[in-house]
């Protein structure tokens, strides 16, 4: 009712003189209310969606079809243009915000927020609209994995637009080492996913001072930590050379890290994330000023973190009831953190392993089944 008294005050009572009929009323607010939850859905979309949607490469792209750009869910006006001009990209940063996704599942499965997906359209559900540290670790991370993917696929000549890395040889690298190998193009990976991911961002415009504001500057500072993650650990990897075996020559190129330790990393700058408060003039500061002042390398976030322990639809949290967790742990995984406090309850659950295995010569390996019977707890 609210929402109708609000449109009826916004239409004048006479439209050259003819009073509007009671269909075109409703045709008029019915569009109007479509109109609002288009915006609703568009804001809740992100890239991230393109991990669960799977995007097809340029190669099998049907004559005659829709272009792929005017199909993939989630994508803002800037980041539509970005995958037009660079079509075969955007199978690759599908990869990275999978592996992203996939890392934070990872590092937070034994947290009562799990990083759990929710659906293939907003991926996170409304508990990324709050701007807590765990949207800020999910930021990153994502942001770190489109620098991985098309850093690597830039290496194996997946796209046209880049190759090998063009690193400058290491000042330390010993005369007698060859500089050259293929190495992964970070510089290329680092620079593309700084214009895709923080177009999203970059294209909205707030008043300077609002809490949206602070939340745009936050996701902006998450996403550039979750790229120098990337940046900052690729390091140098050779290959040696010689007769029989020896290592009389070594051939090195830049190499990234396992992105496992770059989750790990980002999972460090999580547990010393600094809260922030945006000032009048625009900027973030901290919100206690005895602490340090963050790094471009630090993740930044703007609300506390809200209640994970009950299923709330309001804050996009889905609980822990129906969590597994163990008795024995004193940590985040224990059954009374777990649990919030309301307890936990027993089963035995049957588990399938192999064992026994024996080699057989040549050349395969051989293994029984073995059963065993265990306690699992999950909580109330």
């Amino acid at each position: 009712m609210q929402g109708a008294l609000l449109w009826k005050l916004s239409v004048p009572g006479h439209w050259g003189g003819l009073r509007p009929t009671m269909p075109s009323l409703l045709l008029l607010f019915t569009a109007a209310l479509l109109s609002s939850w288009a915006q609703l859905l568009t804001d809740a979309n992100s890239w991230w969606s393109l991990a669960l949607n799977p995007v097809q490469r340029p190669e099998v792209f049907i004559i005659g079809a829709q272009p792929v750009c005017s199909q993939l869910p989630g994508l803002s006006p800037g980041q539509r243009k970005l995958c037009q001009l660079y079509q075969e990209h955007m199978a690759y940063i599908g990869e990275g915000a999978k592996t992203g996704i996939k890392e934070c599942q990872h590092q937070f499965r034994q947290r009562r927020w799990n990083c759990s997906t929710v659906d293939n359209v907003s991926v996170f559900g409304r508990v990324m609209q709050i701007g807590s540290r765990e949207t800020a670790f999910t930021y990153a991370v994502s942001a770190a994995g489109v620098v991985n993917a098309i850093s690597r696929a830039c290496r194996e000549g997946e796209l046209s637009t880049c190759g090998c890395s063009r690193t400058a040889r290491p000042k330390d690298l010993p005369r007698d080492w060859l500089w050259g190998g293929c190495g992964d193009n970070v510089e290329y990976g680092y620079r593309f996913a700084k214009e895709f991911v923080d177009a999203r961002e970059r294209e909205k415009n707030f008043a300077k001072g609002s809490e949206e504001q602070g939340r745009v500057l936050m996701n902006l500072q998450n996403n550039e930590a979750g790229r120098r993650a990337v940046y900052k650990m690729a390091d140098v990897a050779c290959k040696c050379h010689g007769v029989s075996g020896s290592c009389s020559l070594k051939t090195c190129w830049l190499q990234l890290a396992e992105f496992r330790k770059v989750g790990d990393r980002l999972k460090e700058k999580y547990d010393s994330a600094a809260a922030m408060r945006v000032t009048r003039r625009g900027r973030l500061e901290l919100v206690n000023s005895r602490f340090t002042q963050p790094t471009p390398e630090d993740l930044v976030y703007v609300d506390p973190s809200p209640d994970y322990c009950l299923r709330n639809e309001s804050t996009g949290s889905l609980g822990t009831q129906g969590r597994l967790c163990n008795k024995t742990s004193e940590g985040m995984d224990g059954c009374e953190l777990m649990c919030c406090g309301r307890g936990y309850n027993q089963f035995k659950s049957v588990q399938v392993e192999r064992c026994h295995c024996k080699f057989h010569w040549c050349c395969f390996v051989k293994c029984k089944k073995c059963t065993e019977i265990v306690d699992q707890y999950i909580c109330k």
